[in-house]
């Protein structure tokens, strides 16, 4: 913990931060945050090819180790915010989605943007619960 107030969350099964951030972050208060996850193979620092869904998948299983990093799944996920630079994919996406989240979803924004680093279709991030108490 740094100064009793947040712990922070790495792997090196996720793509290592390219910036001045943490991969995720567990806050006093139990909750992970964590920062947005690409399409970017964490073993080549390359973006995965062929597109929006290969794309989505490489993110979800950044999002899902940056989770196991700080011992949670994606069944403690109570918030997802999906970035997507053309809205057109959102049916791709969505798809996809419904494999890893089954049942009681989170909820979720999905949002249309200009760019996201790297060149990057998708980009996701969540908030979990990791407090040992909430259920």
């Amino acid at each position: 913990m740094k100064n009793n107030i947040h712990k922070i969350i790495t792997t090196l099964k996720a793509p290592a931060a390219i910036g001045p951030y943490s991969q995720g972050v567990i806050s006093q208060n139990g909750f992970l945050f964590t920062a947005g996850q690409i399409g970017l193979n964490p073993a080549t620092a390359e973006m995965v090819d062929g597109g929006i869904k290969p794309e989505t998948v490489q993110a979800l299983e950044n999002l899902t180790a940056v989770l196991a990093a700080g011992n949670l799944s994606l069944s403690q996920v109570v918030k997802v915010t999906i970035f997507l630079t053309d809205i057109n994919d959102f049916s791709s996406v969505n798809d996809i989605y419904a494999d890893y989240f089954t049942s009681d979803y989170p909820a979720r924004s999905v949002v249309q943007v200009s760019a996201l680093p790297k060149g990057a279709l998708i980009e996701l991030e969540c908030i979990a619960i990791a407090s040992q108490s909430a259920s």
